[in-house]
């Protein structure tokens, strides 16, 4: 060559379009690869320089036949603008057609290469010898090709070296396709991973809709809840005065948003006092202070947000009065005293309170009075230095006990910022702090 590079000036050629009989499939295989335009690797060059050095010739390259072009992974002696060439005009696209070596002793006296550009070269190329790349599969997806600029024949030594090296072509393809399906399969286990992760986050989060976080939470770990004993918790009943008489003559859809209005305002309320909603049951609302997170002045917080939530429905009846609307009426009873909390069930699962102090502060709530809060005993005795209380006397319940009962009218006035009493003013938060109360919640 005398150190100069050829120029491949290509002209189309009036050549029928060769190709396998697995034609389509081929494709496919090669398109999955994705080499087609790849990036230089140094493997795949240093094949096709070792390949012209053992058959003694100037041009040596790698090349895979795509849907309408030869492109060139590798090449050697060649200039490197030298990429691709029209399909038609390859020699190569006959290559692909067969399983053997394609050597043609001089393209020149061969009648279907004869009028190939590549013998219009300058220099015009005469020598080919070209090994189809056929996969385990039987996809022969491009070549490994010796050229020479004048007539010739290979060893049989050489020839056998050209097999060998495209054996290591494909085992650099096969490389290629594995890595392929690990990343594929990377990407699929990490898609798995997000998809586990945020059904799990979902979970998990319907979880703590349904049970308290500290319970879900130890559910999630644990698979179990350990039933608790608590020596001290308030329990809030509470429902809706008239909702009876109204549920048989209002539409189902404005009935069950009229309890959703209720009993949002209730949970929101109750969570910012550290209540926990345990369960509603048609008009009733049930929560209990004392149980998730202790605290000494729970008595106090409960009482807290049964002002709030009296003085809320209060508002919402207004509004409802002022539009001509049927209003209703909120009845709360309250009671303090040793509870066992857990979670039953084993598929649609309740976290739920029991003992004698359930039953006491439902009592307190059953023989309440509409728009009246109706505390225990017990609890008039925790609270009554901050609140003002109204003695009921002693109320007769089943099996001849009586209780003693309290009506909760409000903060004293010296601790309240409203004239409702509902809202407690920064006296209150002293006091509050000086014996011992911590729901900072109150801070506001």
């Amino acid at each position: 060559m005398g150190g100069t590079h050829p120029r491949f000036s290509v002209a189309e050629a009036d050549m029928p379009l060769l190709a396998p009989t697995n034609e389509s499939e081929r494709l496919a295989a090669l398109h999955a690869l994705g080499i087609v335009d790849s990036a230089p690797e140094a493997a795949y060059d240093e094949i096709t320089e070792l390949a012209a050095q053992i058959c003694g010739c100037p041009v040596s390259h790698i090349s895979f036949i795509d849907d309408d072009r030869r492109w060139l992974k590798a090449r050697y002696g060649l200039p490197a603008e030298v990429t691709d060439a029209p399909r038609e005009t390859a020699v190569c696209t006959t290559t692909i057609c067969g399983t053997e070596l394609l050597v043609i002793p001089d393209l020149k006296r061969d009648p279907r290469f004869e009028n190939s550009p590549m013998v219009s070269l300058t220099p015009p190329c005469r020598f080919y010898c070209g090994m189809p790349l056929i996969t385990d599969e039987g996809y022969a997806l491009g070549t490994l090709c010796v050229m020479d600029f004048e007539p010739r024949q290979l060893s049989f030594e050489q020839t056998e070296a050209l097999r060998m090296l495209s054996h290591q072509v494909l085992a650099q393809l096969e490389l290629r396709r594995k890595l392929i399906e690990y990343h594929q399969t990377i990407r699929q286990l990490e898609q798995a991973r997000l998809e586990t992760a945020a059904e799990r986050a979902r979970a998990e989060e319907l979880l703590r809709n349904v049970l308290p976080a500290p319970i879900a939470d130890e559910l999630t770990q644990r698979g179990r809840v350990q039933p608790k004993y608590t020596r001290s918790a308030t329990i809030l009943f509470a429902d809706i005065q008239g909702f009876t008489q109204l549920a048989e003559r209002t539409e189902p859809a404005s009935l069950i948003h009229l309890l959703d209005e209720y009993f949002s305002a209730l949970d929101e309320i109750g969570a910012r006092y550290g209540l926990e909603k345990v369960k509603t049951m048609g008009d009733a609302y049930m929560a209990v202070a004392g149980v998730i997170s202790p605290d000494r002045r729970h008595s106090i917080d409960v009482c807290l947000a049964a002002l709030e939530m009296r003085a809320r429905l209060d508002h919402l009846r207004a509004q409802c009065e002022a539009i001509g609307e049927r209003a209703l009426q909120l009845r709360i009873g309250i009671h303090t005293g040793p509870v066992i909390s857990g979670v039953v069930g084993n598929r649609r699962m309740t976290f739920d309170i029991w003992g004698d102090a359930v039953n006491t502060a439902w009592f307190m709530e059953a023989f309440g009075v509409a728009g009246h809060i109706n505390v225990s005993e017990t609890v008039a005795g925790h609270v009554h230095g901050l609140f003002e209380l109204r003695s009921r006397g002693p109320i007769e319940a089943k099996h001849a006990r009586t209780h003693e009962m309290f009506f909760l009218n409000g903060l004293k006035r010296e601790y309240s910022r409203n004239a409702d009493g509902s809202l407690p003013n920064e006296h209150f938060l002293a006091e509050y702090r000086r014996i011992g109360g911590s729901r900072l919640a109150l801070e506001r």
